[in-house]
């Protein structure tokens, strides 16, 4: 039912170049179909109860970045909910502007739904800014149809309660005072600043965010400025980076686009042997052992294949520099991001729709359809590789080969 509906509002968006909705119709029409799903359980992502054990333990004055959920500090607040908290082992990987949100639900009675509710009204408040920059741009306003209505966005905030709602509002909000010019960029880096509090996405964009704003080094400062009030808490008690953001980056792997083919090619070509090879031969050179053997850990394909893609990223984002187009240009960037990435689970898109619906960018409008089939695996219990993997970027990859461009023409 998902699936038929998804393909109705992204093919049947096209109704309204005749008849352009009004912006209020398309508000409350988003809001009513999220109240509609807000009764869901937690049934296709737990990922909202281990928000709510974070805030709970938050709650509690102790520290969700050392402790993970299995520590036996926390047995005290260990609840029917904590047997099916995902990656007990791992400490939280989220950021304080979500924990803070975290921590707000969880205090209230009723704490699943309170978060989905908060996260909602965030949504909403994103939607009603992606259509006040549609209108300043001179822009259809049934392209916000394909966001606003779009059943995966619904049913990954609305339905499943995850944090991605608090970022994206934020991302948006920087993206509509950047188009505003200089006169408004302490207010885009506030923005962004923000979103980055809520998970990390944002922060990629901020160098081209930065010089496409015309006044960079404010907008670095004051972003700067504002993160670090949430972040250097964060390091200081810590130490270093939070060990869950690490085990996140190392050990997460899951749907990655080009991760899956690119660790298995790998793995078939014997990376890791040569690798060695040249480790041995460093060690020859140099002399250094102590240096050079804590490396061999690291030469199994799937990290191999994501310091190449890192790589690749890193030339992404430096390429983003000379891109001036604000919207076109963060879409395409987080696009990459995402096919860059290791681990992209249905709510990761979220990150990308907006764009795609003010950019008409019907390739990962289509991947919004396709990438519900990603929670089949776990529901039926069989593997991802590689029949459900194709089935979930093939289609995407036809559409993008006719058309990779992104532009709001």
């Amino acid at each position: 039912m998902g699936l038929a509906f998804s393909g109705l509002v992204l093919l049947g968006g096209s109704f309204s170049r005749s008849a352009q909705p009004r912006a209020n119709a398309i508000l409350w029409v988003a809001l009513a179909l999220r109240l509609l799903v807000l009764p869901l359980p937690p049934s296709l992502s737990n990922d909202a109860l281990r928000y709510l054990w974070d805030g709970k333990v938050l709650l509690a004055g102790q520290n969700p970045y050392t402790l993970a959920p299995e520590s036996e500090e926390l047995a005290a607040w260990r609840d029917v909910d904590w047997e099916i908290l995902p990656h007990k082992e791992v400490p939280t990987v989220y950021p304080p502007a979500a924990m803070a949100v975290f921590g707000i639900a969880a205090a209230l009675p009723g704490s699943f739904y309170v978060l989905k509710a908060l996260l909602v009204l965030f949504e909403m408040v994103g939607c009603l800014l992606l259509i006040a920059l549609a209108r300043r741009r001179g822009l259809p306003r049934h392209r916000i149809v394909w966001y606003a209505w779009n059943p995966l966005v619904i049913v990954e905030v609305a339905g499943m309660g995850h944090v991605d709602a608090l970022g994206v509002a934020a991302m948006i909000a920087a993206v509509f005072w950047l188009d505003h010019g200089a006169r408004r960029v302490s207010r885009s880096a506030v923005a962004a600043a923000i979103g980055g509090l809520a998970k990390l996405v944002p922060l990629v964009a901020l160098p081209m965010w930065a010089r496409q704003s015309g006044r960079p080094w404010r907008m670095v400062w004051v972003a700067a400025l504002v993160a670090g009030v949430g972040f250097v808490p964060v390091l200081w008690i810590t130490g270093a980076v939070p060990p869950g953001l690490l085990e996140y980056a190392v050990s997460w792997e899951f749907n990655g686009p080009l991760f899956e083919p690119l660790w298995r090619s790998l793995a078939w070509l014997d990376a890791p042997t040569g690798v060695a090879v040249m480790l041995d031969r460093a060690k020859e050179i140099t002399g250094w052992h102590d240096f050079w053997n804590p490396l061999y850990h690291y030469r199994y394909p799937q990290f191999l294949a994501k310091l190449i893609l890192w790589a690749l990223l890193g030339a992404v984002i430096w390429r983003s520099l000379w891109r001036r187009e604000v919207i076109a240009s963060t879409g395409w960037l987080l696009g990459w991001v995402l096919l860059c990435s290791a681990t992209v689970y249905p709510w990761y898109l979220l990150w990308v729709l907006p764009w795609a619906a003010l950019c008409r960018q019907r390739a990962w409008l289509t991947l919004s359809v396709s990438i519900q089939l990603s929670y089949l695996p776990q529901l039926l219990d069989v593997p991802l590789w590689p029949w459900y993997y194709l089935a979930v970027w093939a289609p995407m990859t036809l559409v993008l080969s006719r058309s990779f461009r992104w532009s709001t023409d």
